[in-house]
């Protein structure tokens, strides 16, 4: 018996602890910002800190707490985070994706409306009319960018095409499946996948490709059914691509996935453009020589993006400090310290361009070619809620098992209307 309440005992003793912990790390101080992120990784933890210094010299006596937490590519984080808001103790400021990852904190009113700020800033001038829509929800915007990524890549490397006689890599969607023939008579396998966001995120790339960009915006919204014709032969062709990749032995993760394309064994992957941080600063590769990039199939054009953003809390404890860290964040200044550590392009069109060389020049370009089409990202949270998104998970793991596209496209035209 004593065992068991000395237990009890040590149990409430080690709460109380790791409460005046948590107490002292939150603290009541009024000179220090908290900040909340998922950023632990080499880059973006430099990318972090750099901002971090230059908010404690535009505020001297403020300390910036770094709150970032690990693993999980930001799940992690998000759980924790989830139960801080749920608690009513939300750090001064944290991340999100834009767009309708936001959708459940604004609506729960955790969040609070910055458009105010974009005016005083002058922020809806120097960010692309695209990226302002995708940041606007029911007429009014909860977060300030600091950076852009783009999800709709192929990745290769040159000598392996070269050794395949193959002139460059597939500008649609039938020309890769022509491609895969070729490649698997050489003894090696189309398309490298990882695990299930990755094939989500192929998935996003097929049907952009296949639909074009106004279907594809149409799809998000709405206003195309998943049952019509065209968005089933999108399908097919996913299937078809699936085929061909390395699905049934799919690697852990999108580093591994690379890996495969970099040995050799593989031809390509589809995935965002941290690729080319990995695969410089990891893999020792140089842009165009040792490995490059083109839009995915039938994408050309097209920029399909996602976005880091940060918010204002409600209930921050300085929310003044607060607005200061956003400014930080939507400077020009404060993105030119970031991207270039993070491997990412500012969301501002008038950054400095000389700052960013090799796969990052190209993507600058592209992202202020009036040209470009911008749409947003599925898997990275800019165009589905998070309760829509989740059955779309669910219904795909299935689909990726049994291959019938026709329940799929049933199940999730169903859930988009239960989860709006």
């Amino acid at each position: 018996m004593w065992k068991g309440r000395l237990a009890i005992l040590a149990i409430l003793v080690v709460s109380l602890i790791c409460g005046l912990s948590m107490f002292a790390v939150r603290g009541a101080s009024n000179d220090q910002l908290e900040v909340y992120s998922w950023w632990t990784g080499p880059g973006e933890e430099e990318g972090l800190a750099a901002m971090a210094k230059s908010f404690e010299g535009g505020n001297p006596g403020v300390r910036f707490v770094n709150a970032a937490v690990s693993g999980g590519a930001g799940s992690n984080a998000k759980a924790i985070l989830a139960s801080r808001l749920l608690a009513n103790d939300p750090p001064d400021s944290y991340q999100r994706h834009a767009g309708l990852e936001l959708l459940d904190d604004v609506r729960s009113g955790k969040v609070q409306d910055l458009s105010d700020m974009y005016q005083q800033q002058g922020w809806t001038k120097v960010f692309p009319k695209g990226l302002v829509n995708n940041l606007t929800i029911d007429g009014k915007i909860y977060a300030v960018p600091v950076n852009i990524h783009r999800a709709n890549l192929m990745w290769y490397t040159p000598k392996t095409l070269r050794e395949l006689g193959l002139s460059g890599p597939p500008k649609t969607w039938a020309e890769f499946l022509q491609q895969a023939e070729v490649i698997k008579a050489k003894g090696k396998v189309a398309l490298a996948l990882g695990p299930e966001w990755t094939q989500k995120h192929l998935l996003e790339t097929v049907l952009l490709g296949e639909l074009g960009a106004d279907r594809y915006d149409q799809l998000w919204a709405g206003q195309m059914s998943w049952m019509s014709p065209d968005v089933g032969a999108a399908l097919a062709t996913y299937a078809k691509v699936l085929a061909v990749s390395d699905v049934k032995s799919a690697a852990g993760d999108w580093q591994p996935q690379l890996d495969r394309v970099v040995s050799g064994s593989a031809v390509y992957a589809v995935m965002g453009d941290w690729s080319s941080s990995y695969l410089e600063q990891t893999k020792g590769l140089h842009w165009q020589d040792g490995y490059n990039a083109a839009a995915s199939p039938g994408s050309d054009g097209v920029y399909d993006f996602l976005s880091d953003t940060f918010t204002l809390p409600t209930g921050a404890r300085r929310p003044d400090l607060s607005r200061k860290w956003l400014i930080e964040c939507g400077s020009t200044d404060g993105q030119n310290l970031f991207n270039p550590l993070k491997g990412s392009i500012p969301a501002r069109t008038d950054a400095d361009a000389g700052l960013y060389k090799d796969y990052l020049g190209w993507a600058l370009q592209q992202w202020r070619d009036p040209k470009v089409r911008i749409v947003g990202s599925l898997t990275h949270g800019v165009v589905a809620n998070n309760a829509y998104n989740a059955e779309i998970d669910s219904a795909l793991g299935l689909f990726v098992q049994d291959g019938d596209q026709g329940k799929f496209a049933r199940t999730v035209e169903q859930q988009f209307r239960e989860t709006q």
